[in-house]
Parts: structure tokens; sequence; C-alpha cells
């Protein structure tokens, strides 16, 4: 006879009619993987470091050299050969495949900069031999003493020695009567004036040569001696003279020409040789007027009081 054994309730023979409990908020159900699958793509790059870049580095020692050389006035001429040709190879060193393109780069700045202080120098030297060839400074070399000046009664010398306050050779000091001056090849000495010249005018080439001064006006006449002192020759008439009213109009001798028997010419002089003469002015009555003296076209310019 058998005997019955109660069997154990059998999980999976419960009653399927109640329903699998809900996952708890925010749980995410992991997919079910049935094993690892290959991975699909290309690999990923492997990064590799850029070898020297030689000739960047020729460029750029030869455009920092060329710089150097540009910066100095006796040595242009090798910096601008010099930055051409780190321009180029810092060009070609940016196109050379898997090397380092620094230093090519830094070639083209400098070239570049160099080039720009290259033209800077260049012209500042130009600029200063060209200064050097045509200027000619005028000097004065024995100024005249004034009549009176050591008279402690001469009060109008002393009023005038009070006021000039300019450079010697100034409109606001000029030079006296006598004084000489001299550039690099004239030295000239203003001898006399006169300020009441119709007279001498008048009787100048036998006498009917010339008018009278013109209404309102009269004839004043500067006395000057010029002496070359360059290599070659040169011409009396280089040396400029004429006048300058205290309004600073300037009276020039050729607005109202006058032929007097001493008149400076376009005398030819050789170093060490001079010539001596005379020219004419037509001033406005009641004009005082300064002498201005240039010794040579591009000399400086000086001042002498009448």
């Amino acid at each position: 006879m058998s005997q019955h054994h109660p069997s154990t309730p059998n999980p999976a023979a419960q009653d399927s009619s109640v329903p699998p409990a809900a996952p708890a908020p925010g749980y995410q159900p992991a997919p079910a993987q049935y094993g690892q699958q290959p991975a699909f793509g290309p690999p990923a790059p492997v990064e590799t470091k850029k070898s020297r870049n030689v000739l960047g580095l020729v460029a750029m020692i030869v455009a920092i050299v060329g710089f150097i050389f540009a910066c100095i006035p006796g040595a242009l001429i090798v910096g601008w050969v010099l930055l051409p040709i780190g321009f180029i190879l810092g060009i070609v060193s940016l196109f050379m495949r898997d090397k380092a393109k620094g230093m090519g780069i830094a070639a083209l700045i400098i070239s570049v900069v160099g080039t720009i202080v290259g033209v800077v120098v260049f012209f500042a030297v130009a600029a200063a031999a060209f200064n050097d060839a045509f200027d000619e400074s005028t000097s004065v070399v024995e100024p005249a003493e004034v009549e009176g000046a050591s008279d402690e009664g001469a009060a109008p010398a002393a009023d005038q020695g009070d006021a000039a306050t300019g450079e010697e050779g100034t409109r606001e000091n000029p030079l006296p009567i006598g004084s000489t001056i001299s550039s690099d090849e004239w030295t000239v000495t203003v001898d006399s004036h006169d300020a009441a010249a119709a007279e001498t005018v008048a009787g100048a080439m036998g006498g009917g040569v010339n008018d009278p001064a013109p209404d309102g006006s009269h004839y004043e006449i500067v006395t000057y001696t010029v002496t070359y002192t360059g290599d070659d020759s040169g011409y009396a008439a280089m040396v400029m003279v004429d006048l300058v009213t205290e309004g600073g109009n300037v009276i020039d001798a050729f607005d109202n020409p006058v032929l007097l028997d001493d008149s400076i010419g376009a005398d030819e002089l050789f170093s060490g040789a001079s010539s001596t003469g005379s020219v004419a002015f037509t001033v406005p009555d009641g004009e005082a007027a300064l002498i201005r003296v240039q010794p040579g076209f591009i000399a400086d310019e000086m001042f002498f009081q009448p």
C-alpha cells in the first residue's frame, strides 16, 4: 500500500493570473546579451610626433642673420640678400609633410619685419648722406666791434645788446657791419652800407644811366667782399645779398636793377681769389631793413645790422 506524500509547491505552478511586480521607479532593465560582439569601424588614429624641420631651422637662422645685418647701415646689402633667401626657404619648409611648421613660420615673420627695418635704415642713411652733401653751414669768422659799445653813455648800443636774445647772425641778433662769415666754399665780409645813395646811383657809369628812385622810396647800397675757398672755382654771383624789412618783406636788387661803377659781377674765382663790389636796393621811405647774406646757393643765411 503506497503512502501519499504531500508534494512541495512548485513555484512554476503558481497561479499565472497574478501579474509580476512592477520594477522600481528609474530602473532600466539591461538588454539581454548573448555574447561579446566584435567592434566595427576604422581603428582610432595613432598620434605621431612630427619630426624636426631642418629646412625650417635653416630658414629661421638665415632670416635672423639677415635681420641683424639689415639694422647695420654699412651692411645693408648683406641683409637684403639673406632676408629673401630666408623667406623663400621658410615657404618651402611649410610644404614638407610630417615636418614641424613653427620654425618656417618664424622665418617668414622675421624676414618680413627685417625687410621693413632695412628699408627704414636705408632711407635714414640716405637722408643723412643727402643732408651732409647738400647742406652748408655758415659760421661767423670775425664779428666786427660795434662802435660805442664800450662807451657807458651809449644807450642805443646798450639797448641793442639787451634786445639781442637770438643766436648770433639771426634777425633777432644781427651781426654788425664789417663782420666776416664763411661757408664751405665762400668767405664774405660786409664792408659798408650807404643808406642815402641817390647821388652815387645818379652819377654811376658817367651819369644818366639809372632812373631816380620811385616816389616814396630811396636807394641804399651795400658793399661786400667775397673770397672763394672751395676746391675748384666759383662765381661771385653765387653769394646772394638782399634786404629784409622789419615786416619781413624781401627787397631784391633785381626788383629795380641799378648799374654801379663797382657792381659785383659774375666773376669766376679760383680758390683763394677775392672780389669786392656793390649792389643797390630800392627801399621804401621810412622802412628799416637788415642785410641778409647767403654765402652759396645751399648755405645758411645770416643777417647784418646796417
